[in-house]
């Protein structure tokens, strides 16, 4: 009887979630939201709906994943990693959404500088999948997007600096006052990339 217990627990081990196939699919649904996002900041309103749908989208899929994470008998990477990894990708979106919303409610659409920082974000985001794409395998292809998508992001900063310059020649208090409140919400996000891209670093490092 004891042998059978054993057996029984020899093939019956626990089932081993692809954490990282949950992870890149949160992060699928957030290169879509960002798509959108830079397609908005160009000047397609329409694309602010996509925006939230991806939104939600994203929740699903982070919470999916996190449930998987409390069942996973092994991962290929520590759980405190994919946790934050989850969530910073989660903050990118979710900051994305709320600056489309402050512009709604604000009645001020983006502009030049805003649509150059969108486009700066999409392809960090994309660098950044293809980072954790490599992730438990050749960690120097990993660490190499993972830097690419924190140059990304440094081009973003320059917009952002650019902007808030050429911001001074706005006459209007309120529109001024409005845009400057976007830009700082790109700059956000774009820290909350680099956020990312260094966990993605550090993840490299531990299995290293």
């Amino acid at each position: 009887m004891e042998m059978d217990h054993v057996k029984r627990g020899r093939w019956f081990l626990p089932e081993t979630p692809d954490v990282l196939g949950l992870l890149r699919a949160q992060l699928a649904v957030t290169i879509e939201g960002i798509e959108a996002f830079a397609r908005w900041a160009g000047g397609d309103q329409g694309a602010a709906q996509a925006v939230t749908d991806a939104e939600h989208r994203a929740d699903a899929a982070k919470w999916e994943l996190l449930g998987a994470l409390r069942e996973a008998f092994v991962t290929p990477l520590e759980p405190e990693d994919v946790f934050a990894l989850s969530r910073g990708i989660d903050w990118i979106l979710n900051y994305s959404r709320d600056l489309i919303r402050e512009s709604e409610v604000m009645h001020a659409g983006p502009d030049s500088g805003i649509a150059e920082m969108a486009r700066d974000l999409d392809e960090a985001v994309r660098l950044i999948d293809e980072a954790i794409a490599q992730l438990g395998g050749d960690g120097d292809r990993a660490t190499a997007s993972a830097q690419a998508a924190i140059r990304a992001e440094r081009r973003l900063e320059q917009a952002y600096y650019r902007g808030m310059g050429e911001l001074l020649e706005i006459e209007s208090t309120r529109e001024r006052i409005s845009r400057r409140e976007q830009y700082r919400r790109c700059a956000r996000i774009g820290e909350m990339v680099v956020d990312v891209a260094e966990r993605v670093v550090y993840a490299v490092v531990k299995q290293s």
